[in-house]
């Protein structure tokens, strides 16, 4: 039976639905104001793709990094952009009303809060042009959800977490790791402030690409040594990235499949960054048994990744990751319950969310064997 609440709220729902009441809203001052806003809410989530547009053309155009350099007029972005006059003001306008770019009293347009953060961190702007790809991916989003879309660009270009990992190129792995390594700084920054890392003294990372994640963590403690597990096309990118960071004599780099090869022992910190929200639950447990069976007694498992849940903005994080998993054709955004009891199925205990300051590029589980 519907909880009270549940009841209000279908009726409230019911009422909202109505032609007749919403011509009253829109009479009632108070209620006015209220229905105003739902109303440009609702026009948001229409419009939502085309704002995203605007912020494709933005980056791809490479606005944000001149005004960054210098502010310009509508004629000299025209110009520098290589468009004419009427597609240059259509898009300024429309970036403005985004609070990606303003308009300064001298006319001129600079960087407003959105844009800065944007021309601040490469792994958003890469993250951003990456997404062309889901979005055709995404042009028939029921074929998706009935799960008869046919091949897709997206499960394509992460190819290894479909079971596809011997299709994994040089060239591929270097593409899909240097966008992972763009945006992996916004996640160890998470990661690094929710758990002490640095205490430990050998911290594996499995499935680590080019090493962003441990360079970072290098980069904040002398003590631990740094090993990275990934599969043989990529794996050797890391060690060239360790060299260039001056961390070549703390790191070292191994690889194989991680579902089934036997991983380096001793470390007294494994981790997945962004790893098993890839896989789907019948892999991620033959993972974790691997990793089970390959860390001793007194270890640590951190599993770092958006998850699911009522944190500020991991509800956002799931509805948006939960799309981009269906077009990957893998994986899942998992909620802390869900994930513990991957993780007791596959012989882990002393399980412990840790709380982080943005959820929304990743929240922490650590556990034990």
């Amino acid at each position: 039976m519907p909880s009270l609440a549940d009841r209000l709220r279908d009726w409230r729902s019911g009422l909202v639905a109505r032609p007749g009441f919403q011509s009253l809203a829109a009479r009632l001052p108070f209620v006015n104001r209220i229905a105003g806003a739902r109303t440009r809410s609702l026009f948001d989530l229409t419009s939502g793709f085309i704002y995203s547009q605007v912020l494709f053309s933005c980056v791809e155009l490479g606005l944000f990094d001149k005004l960054k350099a210098d502010p310009a007029t509508t004629a000299e972005i025209a110009a520098m952009c290589r468009l004419n006059r009427r597609a240059a003001n259509l898009l300024t306008t429309a970036a403005a009303e985004l609070k990606l770019i303003r308009k300064a009293r001298d006319g001129r347009w600079r960087l407003d809060d959105f844009g800065a953060v944007v021309a601040g961190n490469a792994g958003i702007a890469a993250m951003i042009r990456h997404h062309a790809m889901l979005y055709r991916d995404l042009a028939d989003p029921l074929a998706l959800l009935r799960g008869n879309a046919g091949r897709t660009e997206t499960a394509d270009f992460w190819a290894y977490a479909g079971g596809r990992a011997d299709e994994v190129t040089d060239a591929g792995a270097g593409v899909y790791s240097d966008l992972m390594g763009l945006s992996q700084d916004l996640v160890a920054e998470e990661v690094l402030s929710a758990y002490p890392a640095g205490r430990h003294n050998v911290v594996l990372d499995v499935g680590g690409g080019d090493g962003a994640f441990l360079r970072a963590l290098g980069a904040r403690s002398r003590k631990p040594q740094l090993w990275l597990f990934d599969l043989p096309a990529v794996a050797p990118l890391a060690g060239t990235r360790f060299a260039g960071a001056g961390l070549a004599e703390r790191a070292s780099v191994h690889s194989g499949d991680f579902f089934s090869d036997p991983l380096p022992f001793g470390a007294d910190l494994v981790t997945l960054i962004r790893i098993v929200c890839d896989h789907d639950d019948d892999a991620v447990v033959a993972l974790l048994r691997n990793l089970h069976r390959s860390m001793h007694r007194d270890s640590t498992l951190l599993i770092a990744e958006p998850m699911a849940g009522p944190e500020g903005g991991a509800g956002s994080a799931a509805a948006y990751f939960s799309f981009y998993f269906l077009a990957m054709k893998s994986g899942r955004c998992r909620s802390p319950a869900e994930l513990t009891e991957l993780l007791e199925k596959a012989g882990f205990s002393g399980i412990e969310w840790r709380k982080t300051r943005r959820p929304i590029f990743a929240s922490v589980i650590v556990a034990h064997p």
